[in-house]
C-alpha cells in the first residue's frame, strides 16, 4: 500500500514504507519528551506513538504544577501517511534533530500548550535494546536516540498561563522504534514467570556539559545493557547535531541509591564513571519530586500505549502527586526531578526508575513491594555490574 511517504528516497528495503518489518502487534514508533526548571519549580512530559499493525496512534501531555500532576490523553485510529496528531495533540518536527513543537490544543481538559524544543547537543544513539525470554522468544528489540535541548512556548492550566523562557527550562527527548510489549498481550499456553527490570536512565543538564547513564540490571546484579556519557553543549545555534566525534563514552559505571520507605523510588542518589584518561567523576543525586510517567500513558491503567479507544478517544485526570498510590504497578515507571552536583557544577534532570521484581544489590524483594526496615535509608552500590559481597 502506497502513502505520501514513497515519494522520498528513505526506503530500507523493497517494501512501501507502510509496511512493518514484521506483523508483531508489538512494532512501534514513539516520541517522548520531558523538561524540568532550572530550579525544578515544574516538570512537563510528553509522549506519542504510532502502533502501525495494531491500527493506533496515541498521545499525551502533562505537566506538574504545585504539587498536581495534570495529563492529557487522546488516541485514535493511526493515518497511513502517519501524521503526527491526535485529537487535540500535535508534534511538528520543524527542523529534524534541532527544533520539534508539541501542540496541546483547547480541550475539556483545562491544559494546553504551545511548546518549543530547541537542540542543546548532538543527538546521540543508545545501544539497541534487544531480550529475548528463557523460551527464545523475542520481548523486546528496540533503538533509541536521545537529545539534549530547552524549551521555550506557553502552557495553560485552566486560567493559569506558565510562560516557559528557553533560558530557565531543560530539555530531553527521545525517538524510539522497534518492538516492545504495548497493548493488550497475546493470549498463549506459556507459563507466566514473575516480571524482573531494573532500569535506570539520567540524562542530565549543567551549563558547560551533559551526561547520560542508561542501564539495565538482571535479578543479581549483572548487567545486559550499560552506557554512560559526557556532550559538550553546541557552541552555537547553527552547530551541526549529527555526529558524535565529541561525546565522551564514560566507563567503569557504578550507582548509588537510597530508597524512600516503603517505595521503589530513589530518596538519593549518586553515579559514578571513569574517563579513558583514568579521570574519576561523580554526580551526587537530590530528589526534588517525583512525576508517575503513567502520566503520559505509561503503564497507565485506561490510556496504555498501544490500547485500542476506537476511532477517538480525548481524556485528562489531575492527581495530586501524594495520592499516588507507589506499590502500585501503574505508578512504578517514574522519573524523579533531581538537582545535580558535579564537582562545582549544579544542575538539573531526572532519574528514570523502573523496579520490578527482585534486585539483589538494593535489597527489593517480591514483585512490587517497596524498600522497608533496613533495606530503606540505606545507600545501596552497584559497580561494573555486581553488587559487593
Amino acid at each position: 500500500m502506497l502513502t505520501p511517504f514513497d515519494d522520498f528516497p528513505i526506503h530500507p528495503s523493497a517494501d512501501p514504507i507502510a509496511h512493518p518489518a514484521s506483523g508483531n502487534p508489538n512494532h512501534y514508533d514513539r516520541y517522548f519528551f520531558n523538561g524540568t526548571e532550572r530550579n525544578g519549580e515544574f516538570y512537563l512530559g510528553g509522549a506519542m506513538g504510532h502502533y502501525p499493525v495494531r491500527g493506533v496512534i496515541d498521545a499525551a501531555f502533562s505537566v506538574i504544577h504545585e504539587g498536581v500532576e495534570h495529563s492529557v490523553f487522546a488516541s485514535g485510529v493511526m493515518p497511513l501517511d502517519r501524521s503526527t496528531q491526535v485529537g487535540p495533540l500535535r508534534v511538528e518536527v520543524v527542523e529534524p534533530m534541532r527544533t520539534l513543537r508539541y501542540v496541546v490544543e483547547p480541550n475539556d481538559f483545562g491544559l494546553e500548550a504551545d511548546v518549543t524544543f530547541q537542540a542543546r547537543t548532538v543527538a546521540i544513539e543508545e545501544p539497541r535494546q534487544r531480550r529475548v525470554d528463557p523460551d527464545g522468544i523475542e520481548v523486546m528489540d528496540h533503538t533509541r536516540l536521545t537529545q539534549w535541548g530547552t524549551w521555550g512556548g506557553v502552557i495553560r492550566i485552566g486560567s493559569t498561563e506558565m510562560k516557559v523562557d528557553p533560558e530557565h527550562v531543560f530539555a530531553v527527548r527521545d525517538r524510539s522504534w522497534g518492538t516492545r510489549p504495548v497493548g493488550q498481550p497475546a493470549p498463549t499456553n506459556r507459563p507466566g514467570r514473575q516480571p524482573q527490570v531494573f532500569w535506570l536512565w539520567a540524562p542530565l543538564h549543567f551549563d558547560d556539559v551533559c551526561t547520560h547513564l542508561a542501564l539495565h540490571e538482571n535479578p543479581d546484579g549483572t548487567r545486559w545493557l550499560e552506557s554512560a556519557l559526557r556532550l559538550p553543549v553546541l557552541e552555537s545555534a547553527e552547530a551541526p547535531t549529527l555526529g558524535e566525534e565529541q561525546v565522551e563514552e564514560l566507563t567503569e559505571i557504578g550507582y548509588e541509591i537510597e530508597w524512600m520507605p516503603g517505595r521503589r523510588e530513589m530518596q538519593a542518589a549518586a553515579l559514578n564513571f571513569l574517563s579513558a584518561d583514568g579521570t574519576s567523576h561523580c554526580i551526587e543525586l537530590e530528589r526534588l519530586y517525583t512525576f508517575r510517567m503513567r502520566g503520559i500513558g505509561y503503564m497507565h491503567p485506561h490510556w496504555a500505549h498501544g490500547s485500542a479507544h476506537g476511532k477517538l478517544e480525548v481524556g485528562g485526570e489531575s492527581v495530586g502527586l501524594d495520592d499516588f498510590d507507589p506499590e502500585d504497578y501503574t505508578c512504578l515507571h517514574i522519573q524523579t526531578v533531581v538537582k545535580a552536583h558535579y564537582g562545582d557544577r549544579v544542575g538539573i534532570g531526572v532519574l528514570e526508575q523502573m523496579s520490578m521484581g527482585e534486585h539483589q544489590p538494593t535489597k527489593l524483594t517480591g514483585i512490587l513491594e517497596g524498600a522497608s526496615g533496613d533495606v530503606a535509608g540505606v545507600r545501596h552500590r552497584s559497580f561494573l555490574g555486581h553488587h559487593p559481597a
